[in-house]
């Protein structure tokens, strides 16, 4: 089998980021934050434009580069995002403000996921992006399935999981979370999954009720 590095690479090469997700990328960087890949992004953009997203809630803020992006895609929205770190929710914002999105628009909790999502209202998110910590991936899903509404959509980056998901040989940790949770989606009547092999990984979910 042919090697997908080139055809990867020529995708990411691909992407234009605008200039202030560049800068909260380097910032990314700089503070060893992973963010989600620049042709990701796009995905995660073309996806909350092609949903017409009003609502987005976000677990994981990082630095802001997924936000940025989700916004890009739905700039009228309402973006909630939840981090652990109150430090990153600092740089986020001001990646936010530079970005032109008023912080009426933009709304960051610091806290833990399992802390704050049980508070919020079901079926009232047109997106919800998982990117939390990845060892409470199962519990962050069912939240998230939980909270977005009907036919609206559930996006977990990082799904191949640095390339394991695919090797029968690793069987330990997050690989075998989500080799589980993939088997189980894939048999489930009530929602629409696909994989795309973007970046580390784009696991879409769509809610059919």
């Amino acid at each position: 089998m042919a090697s997908k590095d080139l055809s990867w690479k020529y995708v990411e090469d691909q992407t234009v980021e605008p200039d202030v997700i560049r800068g909260a990328r380097a910032q990314s960087l700089e503070l060893g934050v992973e963010a989600v890949s620049p042709a990701t992004g796009a995905q995660l953009a073309l996806i909350a434009a092609a949903l017409g997203a009003e609502s987005i809630i976000e677990i994981g803020t990082g630095i802001g580069v997924s936000g940025l992006w989700l916004l890009q895609g739905a700039p009228d929205a309402q973006l909630t995002s939840i981090d652990v770190e109150a430090d990153h929710h600092e740089a986020a914002r001001r990646h936010f403000t530079e970005a032109g999105h008023a912080a009426a628009r933009v709304r960051l909790i610091t806290g833990r996921a399992a802390d704050v999502l049980p508070r919020m209202n079901e079926r009232s998110y047109d997106l919800v992006l998982v990117d939390g910590d990845p060892r409470a991936l199962t519990e962050n899903l069912e939240h998230a399935l939980r909270l977005v509404r009907a036919g609206g959509a559930v996006l977990v980056p990082h799904a191949l999981w640095r390339d394991t998901v695919a090797d029968p040989a690793k069987r330990a940790g997050v690989t075998a979370d989500l080799r589980g949770l993939l088997a189980e989606l894939r048999d489930s009547p009530a929602v629409h999954v696909a994989i795309s092999p973007v970046g580390d990984g784009l696991l879409q979910i769509i809610t059919t009720r």
